[in-house]
């Protein structure tokens, strides 16, 4: 018996009448697990929705034969025991934490899951003396084990190959509306609006270490103000793009590593190599915003380079008329 330190029974110490009422009840959470799944995904990726919404049928269809052989067997009260209740089972993050969905994260989760379940059965069998609850629990294990997987299976009847084709194109829309346009924001106008003040700083003084100084400012200044701009510009319910606190984050940090790239070669004491250095990262950061919109935003590269080195020029031009005024 578990003592009070350890409440939670160990799955050897659980007699056939407790191993079907923990599979009834390890089979209905299971189900409300892929229901939910499919309610998730129902919007964005309806074809892996009704994956899910198989599963949790089937998931329910064995639970309605567990619960057939435990009335026959025991009678119709079935004492409630969970995964929780008996050592082993893996603790599962609830749904409601781990939204919005990913696609690759719930099929993971998902195979995940039947192991777990494929496991049970085997060891359920091993336990079992009753001819009939033998063959239930022989008879679910093999379920388990058919196939590939479950997901699998299943995703081979629903998600053709047009339809996995228009939902990875989805997903990766989503990628580039939640991640891939916050972080680019921040790394143009961290790269970008943090040159003047930094060149027209090095022009007028000479000193590397009051220039970094000035440049550490201006890139965590711009961090901080583009972060906040970012989350609370739009929530994200109705536009998809994404958590604003999660974009405002991503905004904030790809700012400040904008302006830090050309501020942190004014460590070195030499100024005109500290500068020149400097000047060497601007055109590799101006490169690298080029080569991300040509990337993921659809614009071809050298309209992509031609709008951003000019204006990066034109910042940096600036801040060098200013210092040298």
């Amino acid at each position: 018996m578990p003592s009070k330190a350890d409440p939670v029974k160990a799955f050897a110490d659980l007699t056939e009448q407790e191993i079907l009422a923990l599979a009834i009840s390890a089979e209905e959470e299971d189900a409300r697990i892929y229901a939910d799944y499919a309610d998730g995904l129902k919007e964005k990726f309806p074809a892996s929705a009704k994956v899910f919404a198989d599963m949790a049928e089937e998931e329910n269809e064995h639970r309605r034969w567990l619960i057939e052989l435990y009335r026959r067997k025991f009678g119709e009260h079935i004492p409630l025991i969970r995964r929780h209740d008996v050592r082993g089972f893996a603790r599962h993050e609830p749904i409601w934490m781990v939204r919005p969905l990913g696609l690759d994260r719930v099929r993971k989760h998902a195979e995940i899951m039947e192991f777990e379940a494929r496991r049970f059965y085997e060891r359920a069998l091993e336990r079992a003396t009753d001819a009939g609850v033998r063959k239930l629990l022989g008879d679910l294990a093999a379920a388990e084990r058919s196939h590939i997987s479950l997901a699998q299976r299943l995703g081979a009847e629903h998600l053709t190959p047009s339809v996995k084709a228009a939902e990875d194109e989805t997903r990766r829309r989503m990628f580039v509306l939640q991640i891939v346009q916050p972080g680019l924001a921040g790394l143009m106008d961290g790269s970008v609006s943090t040159l003047a003040p930094l060149f027209a700083a090095a022009f007028a003084t000479h000193s590397t270490w009051e220039t970094f100084l000035v440049g550490m400012a201006a890139s965590v200044g711009a961090g901080i103000s583009m972060g906040f701009a970012e989350a609370l510009s739009d929530d994200g319910e109705l536009t998809g793009r994404g958590h604003p606190w999660l974009r405002g984050t991503i905004t904030g940090l790809m700012t400040t590593l904008g302006g830090l790239g050309h501020t942190l070669p004014y460590l070195i004491k030499d100024f005109w190599m500290a500068t020149a250095i400097a000047i060497a990262v601007v055109l590799v950061e101006l490169w690298a915003i080029a080569w991300i919109r040509s990337r993921y935003m659809d614009t071809k590269f050298l309209r992509a380079a031609f709008e951003v080195v000019v204006g990066g020029l034109i910042v940096l031009g600036a801040g060098l008329l200013i210092g040298n005024a």
